[in-house]
């Protein structure tokens, strides 16, 4: 359990040091009470500076990064009108006002700047050279760093990026950086945090970023630097196959350390106990490589969640009296819905199924005094599973706040990331092997040639025109869209692969056309006609940000 942490006691500590606001987010100070050559004096003040850089991550993934990556073909938010925060992103109505945005632009730039600022800080303290527990925290701050930057390619493309702490307005204005320097960075600091970090064991925390983390990170960005990407002419792009066959390569390396290592794996227990242990607070770092950590001491203040609530089957809130919320559920809002077709597309034996797709919810029934379970016959009201009010201790210090982590990433996707590097490396049979056994841990039917058609093609799930499956990598191809979406629904990844793999809008398309989601009278999930190839796949430039900096030009990304 999380409730004595020390690292989100001093993150509280440090959030009431660091509350002054600046008009550009380049220039928040993350020490403001000292100065630099006074305050890293000690260790002991180092690592305050880098618990500053992860307080950035539950601002950001407490409920903006909820909404940012839904609107692929497996959630979007409810409800269709505007609202300028998650309905827009998720519909694909969204424009450069958009406030969730705004605040994980501004959010990801304090992350890189409280970086900046402990990784120069502490690589000036004396003997910094060699002391190595020096050396493990600017590893930690620089895999945040890589962290923060990622999401900005992802989310923006070329943006401005700097590696130096901005302390003044003159400094603050950057042009756009290419998005291949930025990646060249972001490598840099991983390979630097994996060789000064150690690997995680039993008695880690997945909330510290470790060696694991750092190369599971690697791993993505490198697929993702290999996929297709919109440039800032309007064209989609991706490297020659001389450089996708480099960052495959890359990444099979990264596996073979994991192999090497061998501590990580699936959790003992099982998919459906791993993500209940998610909701109950439960820390186990055999599966779970990186975790985004959450503490409310009284539901007001500290790093409060929403996984659970906002997103989450909904829960009514109880009748009770203030005195008695220790005995009962807090309330959840299910802002989110599941595109309900996924629930038909898994194997009935298979354990993610009733896990993704929840389709009851809690109502309050006065005459017993309880909340009471009702199941949800209309596909439309069904909810994203993994993180469920009733999973988490009984009782609530705030009926909407929740202490439940975020699994930034772990060891499932590792494995299918391997898989998909082996594939594309021209080693298919390794790449059955390792998409299989996620599947053999979810009780679902091995792939084989035999039953590739039985279960990869119509009526039992969507064929995949936009996928070329006439020869063996072609064959996996189709099975690993299916596999990634069934295995890490919800968590941040899918309408990323969709992008890098170059076929969002053909998937969103088959969706909108096929989902009992949209009827004759009513469109639920509209984003496959909302979505426009050449500009969708990057968010905008905040409008604040295109009237402050003016080296930005006034130029905002494609068709915005």
């Amino acid at each position: 359990m999380k409730k004595n942490n020390l690292y989100y006691i001093l993150c509280l500590l440090l959030c009431g040091l660091t509350n002054s606001a600046c008009l550009d987010t380049l220039t928040e100070d993350p020490n403001s009470y000292y100065e630099k050559k006074d305050f890293f004096t000690d260790k002991s003040k180092a690592q305050m500076a880098v618990v500053g850089v992860y307080s950035v991550l539950p601002t950001l993934y407490g409920d903006y990064e909820m909404a940012l990556p839904c609107s692929d073909d497996t959630y979007y938010a409810s409800g269709t009108n505007s609202d300028n925060t998650r309905r827009d992103i998720a519909h694909y109505t969204l424009n450069p006002a958009n406030q969730y945005v705004y605040n994980a632009w501004k959010g990801l730039y304090q992350g890189i700047n409280y970086a900046n600022y402990a990784i120069q800080g502490i690589e000036g303290m004396e003997n910094y050279e060699g002391d190595t527990d020096l050396q493990a925290m600017v590893a930690e701050a620089k895999f945040l760093r890589a962290l923060y930057a990622f999401s900005l390619v992802r989310y923006w493309g070329d943006v401005p990026f700097k590696t130096t702490y901005s302390d003044s307005y003159e400094h603050t204005y950057q042009p756009r950086s290419s998005r291949e320097t930025i990646y060249d960075q972001i490598i840099n600091d991983l390979n630097f945090a994996k060789g000064h970090l150690a690997w995680a064991d039993a008695s880690s925390s997945p909330e510290k970023a470790s060696q694991g983390s750092a190369r599971a990170l690697l791993m993505r960005v490198l697929l993702q630097r290999a996929g297709y990407s919109l440039q800032m002419d309007g064209t989609i792009t991706q490297p020659d196959e001389s450089k996708r066959r480099e960052y495959f390569n890359a990444v099979i390396r990264e596996w073979e350390e994991f192999k090497t290592n061998g501590y990580h794996n699936f959790y003992t227990t099982g998919y459906l106990e791993l993500f209940k242990g998610f909701s109950a607070g439960t820390l186990d770092s055999q599966e779970s490589l990186f975790e985004v950590a959450f503490y409310s001491p009284d539901g007001s203040t500290g790093t409060k969640s929403y996984w659970g609530t906002y997103i989450g089957p909904a829960v009514a809130a109880p009748g009770i009296a203030s005195t008695e919320a220790n005995q009962f559920m807090g309330r959840a809002n299910a802002l989110f819905r599941v595109v309900p077709e996924w629930k038909e597309f898994f194997e009935a034996g298979d354990a993610r199924r009733d896990v993704m797709v929840c389709t009851y919810k809690f109502n309050w029934d006065k005459t017993s005094y309880s909340h009471k379970k009702v199941e949800n016959k209309n596909g439309r009201d069904w909810y994203p599973g993994k993180w469920r009010r009733e999973w988490m201790p009984i009782g609530y210090k705030n009926p909407n706040v929740t202490d439940v982590n975020f699994c930034y990433i772990r060891y499932a996707d590792v494995v299918l990331m391997a898989a998909e590097a082996f594939n594309e490396t021209d080693n298919t049979p390794e790449a059955w092997k390792l998409l299989n056994s996620v599947r053999k841990r979810a009780g679902a039917t091995e792939i084989t040639s035999e039953n590739y058609a039985s279960l990869l093609k119509a009526p039992k799930v969507y064929n995949l025109n936009f996928i070329n499956d006439g020869d063996e990598a072609g064959r996996f191809r189709t099975a690993l869209y299916w596999e990634r979406g069934f295995e890490l629904a919800f968590e941040g990844q899918r309408k990323y692969d969709l992008i890098r793999w170059g076929i969002i809008q053909e998937a969103l398309a088959l969706f909108f056309e096929n989902s009992a989601a949209n009827t004759s009278t009513s469109t639920g999930y509209p984003a496959g006609k909302n979505f426009r190839k050449g500009k969708h796949e990057l968010f905008p430039i905040p409008t604040d940000e295109l009237q402050l900096n003016y080296l930005l030009e006034n130029k905002n990304n494609p068709n915005y």
